[in-house]
């Protein structure tokens, strides 16, 4: 039996989730009901086993529903970033193989370009709601499928979610399905359990886009897990304290730019709100300064948890706040997994010495329809990596320093740019940072850095933050250049994207100074 069903048949009047700013709630039978009409309309649109669909949703209840009805009727399903523009769809679109769009009235811009799109006229397309003009209606077609009834025996559904893309187009992360009587076994490994303590009596607060893998999966987890989610349909700091205290949230999610704009609250207003019931923030996605960090454990004492990982969920590391404010800057120790830092010949190096980080015994994956890019994540000995590259202490706490994408040689010398920006950070006048490597005739690449100010820029400010790395950095280390502006480039999780400070020095230009 489904997770959900057997919660429906437990606790049917429980609230699954809550939507604050749609002002809805699910029950936990409301929600099975409907994944289970769903599932019939998907399966008899002839979707077969395996098949893929797409969904080009806000945060709401629809996408909740069609997730669950996409793994009642065995499909994959891929949620769309509702912030990207026509091509990038059609690509996703492509390159995932989906055989059904469904968008919702929320999108109507959007959704109407895509209508016009010649590559996607043949693709069948499907909206939510009240519907909209070129999309059939989901509420029409339902009206098929009344009631509840006994699905034919399938596989179990899944995601089929896309990397954030820092470095490059996404790529897609598929996954086998699962076997029908596999239908009701755990989606998480006891070690997740263990570490975050979600189940029946939880109330996860979810401020992301579900589009993103970790906000998807750990709402889809407290589901199967019998406890209620709240789902935000995007962050505002305020409403996040003021939700924490009116649905008695346990665990929350956050990335670090939230902690930020969380801490840039008025004092009074952070400290309005009763936030006694939060047990675990768990944070990742990005590295968080450890300012702000420590900021955050001074407010809402020793709760944080971090993890790294990422969507292709190969492993990872935890730490909690207690091991943190010991190891200032760590990530944690591998979790159900073997962490292994290597050299250049896959040789394994002694704790201190950066290398490539690298998992044994997690999940296995495939990038789809990218069969050297998955070639490229593991080695001769099945081992795999997310691209970064970082050292451990003589515990096996793990301290990343970059992508090895993002590796700086300059005149030889390895330059890590989160070492440079985390100096930067830690002077007064610095609110963000990012140093990629510029184009150099004599040294091959130099450090450049991109500083958002957090005070009035004056003439001689760039001067005075090129001493403070001096004094903290060895030579080639120190940026050539500090350009200041406005904002920096970041992913929607937070990610500070490179390649597009990368895009604008290609020819050693300087940003527009703000």
């Amino acid at each position: 039996m489904a997770h959900l069903a057997r919660w429906a048949q437990l606790q049917p009047d429980r609230v699954a989730a809550h939507f604050p700013d749609d002002g809805a709630a699910l029950t936990f039978a409301a929600l099975d009901a409907r994944a289970n009409r769903l599932a019939q309309w998907l399966i008899g649109l002839g979707l077969r086993p395996g098949d893929g669909i797409s969904l080009l949703l806000e945060n709401g209840p629809a996408l909740l529903e069609l997730a669950h009805g996409a793994r009642r009727a065995g499909l994959y399903y891929t949620p769309l970033s509702t912030h990207l523009r026509v091509p990038e769809i059609a690509y996703m679109l492509a390159d995932s193989d989906a055989r059904l769009l469904i968008v919702s009235p929320a999108l109507a811009g959007l959704a109407a370009e895509v209508a016009e799109d010649a590559a996607l006229a043949a693709l069948p397309r499907c909206a939510t709601g009240e519907g909209l003009p070129g999309y059939r209606s989901v509420e029409a077609e339902l009206a098929s499928y009344p009631m509840p009834a006994p699905l034919p025996e399938r596989p179990v559904g899944r995601d089929f979610l896309y990397s954030s893309g820092t470095t490059g187009l996404p790529k897609g992360i598929r996954r086998d399905l699962l076997p029908p009587e596999k239908r009701g076994a755990p989606d998480w490994s006891p070690g997740w359990v263990a570490t975050y303590g979600i189940g029946q009596d939880s109330v996860y607060l979810s401020p992301a886009p579900l589009y993103h893998a970790a906000p998807h999966r750990y709402v889809m987890r407290t589901l199967d897990r019998g406890g209620t989610v709240v789902v935000m349909r995007k962050f505002d700091a305020a409403r996040s304290l003021a939700l924490i205290e009116r649905h008695r949230v346990t665990h929350s999610q956050w990335v670090p730019t939230m902690f930020t704009r969380l801490l840039a609250l008025p004092e009074a207003e952070r400290r309005a709100h009763d936030l006694s019931s939060h047990r675990v923030a768990i944070h990742a996605a990005a590295p968080c300064p450890r300012a702000v960090k420590q900021a955050m454990i001074d407010w809402w004492g020793p709760i944080l948890v971090e993890y790294y990982a990422g969507s292709e969920s190969i492993g990872g590391t935890v730490i909690d706040s207690h091991d943190w404010l010991r190891r200032p800057g760590s990530v944690g120790r591998a979790l159900e997994c073997r962490l292994h830092i290597l050299g250049p010949e896959g040789e394994e190096l002694p704790p201190g010495e950066v290398g490539g980080i690298w998992f044994s015994g997690g999940a296995t994956f495939r990038y789809h329809n990218a069969p050297e890019k998955t070639a490229a994540a593991f080695d001769s000995q099945g081992r795999a990596t997310y691209g970064d590259l970082g050292h451990v202490d003589e515990e096996g706490f793990l301290y990343l320093s970059d992508r090895r994408a993002d590796l700086i040689l300059s005149g030889g010398v390895n330059v890590y740019p989160w070492e440079i920006e985390q100096v930067l950070l830690r002077h007064p006048a610095v609110a963000e940072a990012a140093v990629i490597g510029v184009p150099d005739a004599d040294f091959g690449e130099v450090a450049r850095a991109v500083v958002r100010a957090a005070v009035p820029v004056t003439p001689t400010l760039e001067e005075a933050l090129v001493a403070h790395c001096r004094a903290h950095l060895a030579g080639p280390k120190v940026p050539r250049r500090i350009d200041f502006a406005e904002e920096l480039p970041r992913s929607e999780t937070g990610k500070l994207l490179r390649r597009v400070l990368k895009e604008r020095y290609r020819d050693g230009a300087a940003l527009s100074v703000a």
